[in-house]
């Protein structure tokens, strides 16, 4: 058996390659574990490598920026089982506009957008916080701003069953798994910008179960499949700031301390078979460049 784990970033973005690596890094270890030979695409055209590898394998997963996986993802659906999101959700989830005015009509928390005044300003497609920033300037051509929400920076990691795409023949009606609450560790720069360094898994919380609980329903509206990320403040409600179609840090921390392979969970979550839960031994912290510490 052969899979495909693809990360764009390793050899085309430089300031995030770290985080690809380290994603890269602990997929391709639990896929071989599970007894598959990882193929991965090299320096060159990345759609290109993504062409001549996908047919070659029984499975594949991309990682890439939200604005490129779409059409990334698309290729290898068209080539062999994608364990990822759908390429269309994708689309959808890659615009922070669009994703927070569908989640608000369907009931989510969301910051209020705002044209003016102290707020958050961030990309419309962006990735990591790039550019993200406390203030009340103007925002640029491709930004918008939402309200500024004072509370803690949950991520939540869930694995999202067959819904549609080439293997709908494998829905199964089964929830999404929770696989961990993580704490976000972000950095306010004195000039307002904001600055993703890591974080802590899994997270104790006495709102477990409300976070969980929004982070699934956002899942489920934007019919997310594989591995998803939802970024939350928790605050007098619990506001959904993000949502990241794809792997995402955490997962490095998560795979450390979870007795179940993630590949095995990936493989099996896209025929429908999403196990009810997963064991998690331990607290681990987690960096940007890959670096695991037990707490």
């Amino acid at each position: 058996m052969k899979a495909l784990v693809a990360e764009y970033t390793v050899f085309n973005e430089p300031d995030l390659a770290p985080e690809g690596a380290a994603m890269l890094k602990t997929l391709s270890e639990s896929f071989e574990r599970c007894g598959y030979e990882v193929l991965s695409p090299e320096s060159g055209d990345f759609s290109e490598e993504l062409k001549r590898l996908s047919p070659l394998c029984d499975v594949g997963l991309v990682i890439a920026p939200d604005d490129l996986l779409g059409r990334f993802t698309k290729i290898v659906e068209d080539n062999t089982r994608s364990l990822g999101c759908g390429s269309l959700n994708i689309a959808v989830c890659s615009n922070k506009r669009r994703t927070g005015d569908i989640l608000t009509m369907h009931g989510v928390p969301v910051p209020r957008e705002l044209d003016s005044g102290m707020r958050i300003i961030k990309k419309v497609k962006g990735v990591d916080g790039q550019n993200m920033r406390l203030s009340d300037g103007i925002a640029g051509e491709d930004e918008f701003g939402q309200e500024y929400i004072e509370g803690e920076h949950i991520s939540v990691s869930l694995v999202g069953s067959r819904v549609v795409g080439d293997t709908c023949n494998s829905y199964s009606g089964r929830p999404p798994l929770l696989l961990a609450l993580n704490r976000q560790y972000i950095e306010r720069t004195e000039d307002g910008h904001y600055m993703y360094l890591g974080g802590e898994t899994p997270v104790e919380h006495p709102r477990a179960d409300e976070i969980t609980d929004v982070a699934v329903k956002a899942l489920n509206i934007l019919g997310c499949q594989g591995y998803t990320g939802i970024d939350v403040v928790v605050a007098d409600k619990i506001y959904v700031v993000d949502v990241n179609p794809r792997p995402t840090t955490s997962l490095v921390g998560i795979a450390s301390v979870m007795e179940e392979e993630i590949a095995d969970i990936l493989v099996e979550s896209s025929k429908g078979n999403v196990p009810a839960e997963v064991h998690l031994k331990g607290r681990v912290s987690f960096s940007t460049k890959g670096e695991v510490k037990r707490l």
